[in-house]
C-alpha cells in the first residue's frame, strides 16, 4: 500500500499577470496541489505567508518594492522557496540560501513538476532549513551597503531607511532599530546588523549599541567617570572603553 502524496499548499508570487496565469494553468494540472494565494509583489507575499501558511512559495526574483531575496529574508524560515525567473544570473545565490529549486522562464510543465517533487521531498523529510542571515546578505543582487532595513511585523513589512536610524540596540535575541522616534524590533543579532551597515557611518560603541555617528552631539563623563554618548535628540547611550576607541578612530 502506497502513501497518499502530500498535498502542497502553494503561493504564486510574480509581478507579471501573464506569468502568474501560465503558472496557475500549469499547477491546475498537477495532482495534490492547492493554490492558496496569488501575489503581485513582495509585500503581498509576506502577508500571504503569514495568513495563508503555504508549504511552497514560487517566487520571482526581480520585482518592484521587495525583490525575491528580500522576501526570502523575511519569510525564509517559514516556507520552501522555488525561484521562478527569466534570469539565470542568481541561480548560485538562490542555492546558497537553500532554495528548493531555481527554474528559468520559459519553463515546461515537466520542469515545474520536477521542482515541486523536490519540494515534496524536502517537506516529507521535515527539512526546514534555517537560513544563515549572512548567506541571504551575500545573495543580494547588489552587494553594497543597504539603503534600507526590512522589518517584519506579523503580516506587515516596515521599510526603515538607513539614513533615518539613530542607533540600534541589542535586546536578548532581537535588535531594536530606533529611527525618527519609532522602534522596530527584528529577529537578528547586533553583530549581523553591524556587519551589514557602513562602518564609516555606524560604530559599535558598546556591546549592546550600534550608533549612527551622524546623530552624535558629544561624549561626556558621568558622575562615575563612565563615558556617555549624547545624541542630538538628547538621548544618552553608554560607551565602553573599546567602543570609545572605535568611535575615536572613525571620527578623527
Amino acid at each position: 500500500m502506497t502513501d497518499t502524496p502530500l498535498t502542497l499548499r502553494v503561493a504564486i508570487v510574480d509581478d507579471e499577470e501573464l506569468a502568474r496565469r501560465v503558472l496557475r494553468e500549469y499547477l491546475d494540472d498537477v495532482p495534490n496541489v492547492e493554490i492558496v494565494a496569488e501575489c503581485g509583489n513582495g509585500f503581498e507575499a509576506v502577508k500571504a505567508v503569514v495568513e495563508r501558511r503555504p508549504d511552497v512559495l514560487i517566487l520571482d526574483v526581480q520585482m518592484p518594492k521587495l525583490d525575491g531575496f528580500e522576501v526570502l529574508e523575511l519569510v525564509g524560515k517559514d516556507v520552501a522557496v522555488i525561484f521562478s525567473t527569466a534570469y539565470d544570473a542568481y541561480a548560485l545565490r538562490a542555492f546558497d540560501v537553500h532554495a528548493v529549486d531555481y527554474i528559468v522562464k520559459p519553463y515546461s510543465p515537466e520542469r515545474l513538476n520536477e521542482a515541486l517533487t523536490r519540494a515534496r521531498e524536502r517537506i516529507a523529510r521535515r527539512e526546514r532549513v534555517s537560513i544563515p542571515r549572512e548567506a541571504i546578505a551575500a545573495a543580494q543582487p547588489d552587494r553594497g551597503f543597504p539603503s534600507r532595513v526590512l522589518v517584519r511585523d506579523g503580516a506587515r513589512v516596515h521599510i526603515v531607511p538607513v539614513a533615518t536610524i539613530d542607533f540600534v540596540q541589542a535586546q536578548d535575541d532581537y535588535v531594536c532599530f530606533h529611527a525618527e522616534g519609532k522602534e522596530y524590533l527584528k529577529d537578528e543579532t547586533l553583530g549581523d546588523v553591524e556587519a551589514s551597515l557602513d562602518p564609516a557611518r555606524f560604530v559599535r560603541i558598546h556591546r549592546s549599541y550600534l550608533l549612527n555617528i551622524d546623530r552624535l552631539a558629544r561624549v561626556e563623563l558621568d558622575e562615575r567617570e563612565n563615558r556617555i554618548a549624547i545624541l542630538k535628540n538628547g538621548k544618552k547611550l553608554p560607551v565602553s572603553r573599546t567602543g570609545y576607541q572605535r568611535l575615536s578612530d572613525t571620527i578623527k
